[in-house]
């Protein structure tokens, strides 16, 4: 009756064997770890913002200026495709999410609305299916055409902006070499940026604080700047201005053509070097084939003219084209210090972000507040795990060492798991390491009073401890039922510390479920089977 198989007895040794090995790193100095041969693992349980200190920032996506953004190039596209037409039009403008345009000869409505109709395209994505387009195109009468943004674009749009703008983030930080920062979204416009380990986040800040946008346009160079100054720009320009703070002197207003020779987006590579010949940083840089083709026709059409490098509408440099560049590669010279060229790099290879982002909440933790935090949470789960070990000794007796035994091994095997799947321990996750020690022993309690009872029913010892594991483990596993979907509904609709909570709470319910019912069974029944006790002392 109390025969386990050999198969769980070798399953158990392993899994409780692979759990300490694992698990092991986390206990013992760093100068000992790297000291381990390297068959054996070395990772660690990564300690979040609030335990080592560090830099937190909630970051909110601006949609409106993408909307707008996309509204111009519609009203562009407009413009462009009525006047290949030859049909005129007036009040061509942008109001809210929709723009809209006169037609001057109602005769050509028709011509107009198809000219129109050719600029929206579907939604992607399941609205294919149902016919789905990016705009409403309506007449309201008057000769007037308005085309407004789909309830439908604009969900997919926010969608699609948001996770664009999480993973820019995540390569720009990987880029600073920082450590196990953690990046999620925060409701529907928002990312959670923390960096453990960065005391400073002013470089953070400027590095996520820049959209990074960059393009290369030529100068005008027949445009007055001095009408521009006065808000008289000739169409197709706009008036920009270049960096001459390096130098000692005021921004340099420059009539720069609105039309894009070639994008950033067409960069694949971007360094800061030193300029052996000048004694000064710049950053070097290579566009993929088609970019290479497009800056190799611009520069050979264009020798002698101003070329602008133009980041988030500034210019950066704007050198003079003194002859063809074929080979798809060049230099920016900006007056850079090797600070600022590193951080244009970081920019220029994690890619443009798709919307700006606004810093709504900052907050620095110092590294000393995070060591006490650590220091009192392992008082915390050693005092926990004193107090339990004593009760359970003190009310079950040798039972007890077995259920303290099997309460050790569930701690090692929930820091095993959380080393293996790299999740990061919070102050709030110790929390659910000290309450899993106290619902550990739970299933212990229900075995051993289960126990209790068929023996005072007249059961014979093997009968009762058979029985005890066997009829428990119904009660057993719905209470771990329950648990277990407590912690996964507060992991789905939490954040942040709710999470880290949530994490410990329901990798615990597991590691303790299964030492409740495998390692503790493994225990009483080799016990049994080696001493053969005539009574039981429970």
């Amino acid at each position: 009756m109390l025969n386990i198989p050999t198969w769980s007895k070798i399953v158990t040794a392993l899994v409780v064997l692979a759990g300490i090995l694992i698990a092991l790193p986390n206990a013992l100095p760093k100068d000992v770890v790297k000291s381990m041969p390297g068959f054996l693992p070395k990772e660690t349980v990564s300690l979040g913002l609030d335990l080592q200190g560090g830099s937190y920032l909630l970051l909110e996506v601006e949609l409106d200026k993408v909307k707008k953004d996309r509204l111009v190039t519609l009203v562009s596209d407009i413009r462009a495709g009525l006047r290949k037409a030859r049909i005129g039009y007036t009040d061509l403008q942008t109001d809210g999410n929709q723009a809209s345009v006169r037609v001057l000869d109602t005769a050509r409505l028709d011509e107009a609305r198809k000219i129109l109709s050719d600029l929206n395209p579907s939604v992607g994505g399941s609205m294919l299916s149902v016919g789905g387009h990016e705009y409403t195109l309506t007449a309201p009468g008057n000769g007037q055409l308005v085309m407004a943004m789909t309830d439908a674009y604009l969900r997919e749009m926010q969608v699609n902006i948001v996770n664009q703008s999480i993973e820019v983030v995540r390569r720009r930080i990987d880029a600073m070499g920082t450590k196990e920062p953690t990046i999620e979204r925060q409701g529907e416009d928002r990312i959670l940026v923390q960096v453990p380990g960065l005391a400073d986040p002013t470089r953070l800040k400027e590095i996520l604080g820049k959209t990074a946008k960059m393009t290369f346009r030529l100068v005008d160079e027949n445009a007055s700047i001095t009408q521009a100054m006065k808000g008289i720009v000739p169409i197709g320009d706009e008036l920009l201005y270049e960096d001459s703070s390096q130098k000692g002197a005021p921004p340099t207003p420059l009539v720069v053509q609105k039309r894009v020779m070639v994008s950033g987006d067409r960069l694949t590579h971007a360094a800061p070097q030193l300029d052996q010949q000048k004694g000064s940083w710049v950053v070097t840089f290579r566009f993929d084939s088609v970019g290479s083709r497009e800056f190799g026709n611009v520069t050979k059409e264009n020798v002698g003219r101003r070329f602008a490098v133009v980041l988030d509408n500034k210019v950066i440099t704007a050198p003079v084209i003194e002859g063809p560049i074929l080979g798809g590669s060049g230099q920016i010279e900006g007056n850079f210090t090797p600070a600022s060229a590193q951080n244009l790099s970081v920019l220029l290879n994690a890619g443009a972000l798709p919307a700006p982002l606004k810093i709504l909440e900052e907050r620095t933790v110092g590294a000393e507040l995070g060591a006490d935090s650590v220091k009192a949470g392992k008082y915390s789960a050693m005092g926990g795990l004193v107090m339990v070990a004593i009760f359970m000794f003190l009310r079950y007796g040798l039972f007890g060492i077995f259920a303290d035994v099997a309460l050790t091994l569930n701690i090692v095997l929930l820091m095993a798991a959380l080393t293996l799947f790299g999740a990061t321990l919070t102050l709030p996750g110790i929390a659910g390491i000290v309450l899993t020690m106290g619902m550990a022993v739970d299933a212990n309690v229900l075995i051993y009073e289960r126990i209790r009872e068929e023996m005072h029913n007249g059961r014979t010892i093997i009968a009762s401890i058979d029985t005890g594991f066997r009829r428990a483990m119904a009660t057993i596993v719905d209470a771990n039922m329950t648990h277990l979907i407590a912690s996964m509904i507060l992991f789905q609709l939490g954040s942040g510390p709710v999470r880290g909570f949530a994490v410990t709470l329901g990798v615990g319910i597991i590691t303790s479920f299964f030492t409740a019912v495998m390692v503790t069974r493994l225990i009483v029944v080799t016990w049994f089977q080696t001493v053969r006790p005539k009574r039981l002392a429970i």
